[in-house]
């Protein structure tokens, strides 16, 4: 028997569709994966802004990441957000007990919009407890500043390391520079960057853009694709994903990408052959 390759994202609903679970599950899908979720949280938001967020119980979402483990075990996981510290320890605790080859951790504590998504006491419990188990971690430039009290990337990467983490991709989507975005990412037990850049894309639809990276990152080492591969055609797609989708107006605020600029058919392989 055929099977295909499942990937589980452990994070918030979005309801207006463009980030969190819902951005995971379009990015995986169009990248031919099968996309599975545990809900941790569900907000009510939209472009603009969020209203409000309430937690999912820490038993509910520890049970939805056993069975999909017990079922279907993901080839790779990522996190997104984890919105409290009782949900954070609850998801810490079962990724512990399944210990997945390739997990992938994106700090989430901000929305596009400005809105606070981690509790102070949430970011601890994830930098203790889940940054030492994550392949990458992938926070953007206000997370990594938060995270450790720098602007500077090898201050940043030091303290990150100090923490637990492997490797490190310093997201540059949020800087300043209109022309180009460089990321900079750094492989386990190396501290020289590899620089990742791509032409900044004019666009407002900008939503979801951590999400999808994350996830699709994910989604390339579940396909068997080492690391920095992995990152090289994650950020690729999300380049290409704003660029089809940067003159389509949805909503009044920041819109989502386009998630299904080339969608491939959904692959499979045979486990007998690995």
């Amino acid at each position: 028997m055929r099977q295909y390759f499942p990937v589980l994202s452990i994070a918030g609903s979005d309801c207006s569709g463009g980030a969190g679970i819902q951005a995971d599950i379009k990015t995986m899908s169009a990248l031919g994966c099968y996309a599975m979720s545990a809900i941790t949280s569900i907000t009510a938001q939209n472009t603009t802004g969020v209203r409000s967020i309430q937690p999912i119980s820490p038993s509910i979402v520890a049970d939805q990441i056993d069975m999909v483990f017990s079922d279907i075990p993901p080839m790779a996981v990522k996190t997104g957000m984890l919105c409290d510290a009782n949900v954070a320890a609850a998801v810490a605790d079962r990724l512990r007990h399944y210990a997945p080859q390739h997990l992938v951790v994106d700090p989430v504590m901000m929305s596009t919009s400005g809105s606070h998504l981690l509790t102070p006491e949430a970011i601890e419990t994830v930098v203790s407890e889940i940054f030492p188990l994550a392949s990458i971690v992938t926070p953007n430039k206000m997370e990594a500043k938060t995270l450790t009290d720098s602007d500077n990337p090898t201050v940043q990467v030091k303290k990150l390391r100090d923490m637990g983490c492997r490797a490190i991709l310093l997201k540059g989507g949020d800087s300043d520079n209109t022309d180009f975005k460089t990321d900079l990412l750094y492989i386990e037990g190396s501290d020289e960057p590899i620089e990742l850049r791509a032409d900044a894309v004019a666009t407002n639809n900008t939503h979801g853009t951590g999400c999808t990276l994350s996830s699709a990152i994910a989604s390339y080492l579940a396909l068997g694709n080492d690391m920095v591969t992995a990152v090289r055609l994650g950020k690729l797609y999300v380049t290409r994903a704003l660029e089809a989708g940067a003159f389509i107006t949805t909503g009044r605020g920041h819109g989502p990408v386009n998630h299904f600029f080339s969608p491939r058919r959904q692959k499979n392989f045979n486990p007998n052959r690995i």
